[in-house]
């Protein structure tokens, strides 16, 4: 399966234990794609993962903002709320 061949491309060199290249050599065979093409998905992978970590601790940091807002006006309408209880 390929995706985006049209996307320019960097080229990039990394250096990796001889064992990690033997398990990608071991893996990339096991998938039926080339070695190139694992760390690609593994690496666009890796960086959705690391944004979706910072998307959700910045919803839960406004969820928590407005939950002690909610708190607040809960607690400004708590009297106005009890008059209507018979």
């Amino acid at each position: 399966m390929r995706t985006n061949t049209t996307a320019a491309r960097a080229k990039i060199n990394v250096q990796i234990p001889l064992e990690t290249r033997e398990k990608l050599s071991e893996v990339a065979a096991l998938e039926g794609k080339k070695v190139s093409v694992l760390v690609r998905e593994s690496i666009d992978e890796k960086i959705a993962q690391i944004r979706r970590r910072a998307f959700e601790e910045k919803m839960k940091a406004a969820y928590q903002g407005l939950a002690k807002e909610n708190l607040r006006i809960s607690e400004d309408f708590k009297h106005a709320d009890a008059e209507n209880i018979p």
